[in-house]
């Protein structure tokens, strides 16, 4: 039974390597998420466009165009690429891998 348990452990550390990535930790225990941008111009429109799509969401008459940001639509698809680079899908296969790991047992 040890032997099955090391083997399970084992199978489990290989995939945590292999699906694990959106995170890293540091000798704190913080961890970070890494996206991935061309440069910092481009990390400060993806922060301008959520900045935007919050005052939208937070104004009352949100169809109507905004008054604090009358010069430039938000830039849905950015902020959805953004969610999508955020989006942890390795995780999930990660946790369906361990489902049927020990669902297998």
């Amino acid at each position: 039974m040890e032997t099955n348990e090391m083997k399970t452990l084992e199978n489990l550390r290989k995939l945590t390597a292999k699906y694990c990535n959106k995170l890293t930790a540091d000798q704190t225990g913080t961890h970070t998420a890494q996206i991935k941008l061309l440069n910092y111009y481009e990390l400060g429109c993806t922060i301008t466009e959520i900045i935007k799509l919050c005052i939208v969401a937070l104004e009352q008459e949100a169809h109507q165009t905004s008054t604090t940001i009358k010069y430039s639509p938000i830039n849905v698809a950015l902020v959805l690429e953004m969610v999508l680079e955020m989006f942890p899908l390795d995780e999930f296969e990660l946790i369906t891998e361990i489902n049927e790991v020990l669902v297998g047992d």
